[in-house]
């Protein structure tokens, strides 16, 4: 397949072929400095806040950023072109960051080995100045990652020889006994792998890599990435957690990759139960968010709405292959059981004044009690956050009554902050603006989904689409075609008259995605 990875290998293997293994630069014959542990084990204490606040997700242990020197990649073209290795090393030691990865692959990323000396060395003195108080030892300078495309073990020694900690495994692009050999080659070293995974078949090998290496010298990364395609999803990472800690065990250290840009996106990570983050551009090119982006993760808990995403990827991982559906605007139980009955994985009710299909107050009270029974995910659609039917709606999702919050036509800035630690997502309105500036502000802002209500069903692709507009049971099978969602959202398309749902109308619907 000829995507934009294999474009990276194919030119890295002529280089290779032209320059050898260490890329013509010259090496120290032996390694010049010592291995500093990356990500280290916890052995003893916890930063679990869940158990008693009815929270699952869980704060690892062992926990840190890693900022990345990076100059360039293949989707952004020239991030910091002009980015000194050591001074940038130097900032990010000194914004907290528990480790630096250093980008050495030199087409697509506009790195070097040379670069990754520069690094450890500017570390190095980093340690000596700022570690060392009265002959003891008082800070420990972050563990250098290399980071590249690394195809063969010889690729190790050479690593280490120019000073890496760990170094980083991709294993899209290992074979199971390649893996499994340059882990091993690192054990022995005493640096740290970090292998990433995206699949089933990436965790595979990285379960023949635990079978082979002591898991204090593993790591587990989760791209959110997809390097074939450079789309990001920001649900990926959540979706291999439980997958990686059934082969790694519940303490297992796993970094959510790519895809961060703010201190508020940080702050979701964070809160997902992710042992690092590791985020290249943001860092490279914001220079006075280096601080804030570390201190946002570090300092995030688990939420509500972490719990609601973590569970809506790993359910979504299985998903049958059809969109998931969301039935809105339900007004009455026989709907609500009609609904669930044909399998919608979302039931919608509104909370807004001055809607037909409202139900705040007494038709909601008529509906709860056959809620319980419902398998479909129960969300609440509000258009104003600080209106009563708002607060009712809140207060629903914290009781567990309701599952989700919608925030229809809501900027995010708009929305108070105990909303955002409830689960929720946005949808996106006329009222938003421009579609594909409100889409990015969002994604922006670490929201992994988001609606995408549409009239005239344009809508932008450039994230997993959750649509919604004009959507019936005899156009559905067209947009689903064209559009390729992840959910679609219908109300009236499915109605015979205001607030009933018609059965055969919602047959047919379902009929459309089998």
């Amino acid at each position: 397949m000829n995507d934009i990875l294999t474009q990276i290998i194919e030119k890295r293997k002529k280089d290779i072929e032209r320059f050898g293994l260490d890329f013509g630069i010259t090496l120290p014959e032996k390694r010049q400095r010592q291995v500093h542990p990356f990500l280290p084990a916890i052995e003893q204490g916890s930063q679990n806040s869940s158990q008693n606040d009815g929270l699952k997700t869980k704060t690892s242990k062992a926990r840190g950023v890693i900022l990345e020197v990076k100059r360039a990649s293949p989707s952004k073209g020239d991030i910091a072109p002009n980015l000194n290795a050591a001074q940038t090393a130097l900032s990010y030691a000194k914004a907290g960051a528990a480790a630096i990865s250093c980008l050495t692959e030199q087409n697509y990323f506009k790195g070097s080995l040379k670069n990754l000396m520069e690094v450890c060395h500017a570390i190095d003195e980093f340690e000596k100045f700022h570690g060392t108080s009265n002959n003891i030892q008082t800070v420990t300078a972050p563990a250098v990652l290399r980071k590249d495309f690394l195809l063969f073990p010889q690729e190790v020694e050479i690593s280490y020889r120019a000073g890496a900690d760990a170094i980083l495994l991709i294993a899209r692009i290992l074979e199971t006994d390649t893996i499994v050999q340059m882990a091993q080659l690192a054990a022995k070293y005493g640096m740290t792998s970090l292998v990433e995974i995206r699949s089933d078949e990436d965790l595979q090998k990285l379960s023949a890599v635990a079978a082979n290496v002591d898991k204090k010298y593993i790591v587990c990364g989760v791209n959110s990435r997809d390097l074939a395609t450079f789309k990001i999803d920001l649900l990926k990472p959540c979706a291999m957690l439980t997958k990686i800690r059934s082969v790694l065990g519940e303490d297992a250290r796993v970094v959510f990759e790519s895809g961060i840009r703010t201190p508020q996106a940080a702050a979701f990570a964070g809160s997902l139960g992710f042992s690092g983050m590791l985020l290249g551009e943001a860092a490279a090119k914001n220079p006075e968010l280096r601080t804030d982006l570390v201190k946002s993760f570090m300092q995030a808990k688990p939420t509500k709405n972490a719990d609601f995403w973590n569970d809506f990827a790993e359910l979504q991982s299985r998903q049958i292959h059809r969109p998931l559906v969301k039935i809105c605007g339900l007004t009455n139980a026989d709907d609500v059981l009609l609904a669930d009955k044909l399998g919608a994985d979302f039931a919608g009710f509104i909370f807004a004044a001055g809607f037909a299909r409202n139900v705040y107050g007494e038709r909601f009270e008529k509906i709860q009690p056959i809620l319980k029974n419902i398998k479909a995910k129960k969300v609440a659609v509000i258009t104003d956050p600080d209106s009563p039917e708002a607060n009712a709606a809140a207060n629903y999702v914290e009781k567990g009554i309701l599952d989700c919050i919608q925030l229809h036509g809501i900027p995010y800035d708009k929305v108070p902050q105990k909303l955002l630690a409830l689960p929720h997502y946005f949808a996106l309105t006329e009222k938003n603006g421009d579609l594909e500036k409100a889409a990015e502000e969002l994604f922006l802002m670490g929201e992994p989904r988001f609606l995408q209500d549409s009239k005239s069903q344009n809508y932008n692709t450039n994230h997993k689409l959750w649509l919604a507009g004009g959507i019936t049971p005899e156009n559905a099978s067209e947009l689903i075609h064209k559009f390729q969602p992840e959910l679609i959202d219908v109300s009236s398309g499915v109605e015979s008259e205001l607030c009933k749902k018609d059965e055969k109308k919602l047959e047919k619907l379902f009929a459309q995605l089998e």
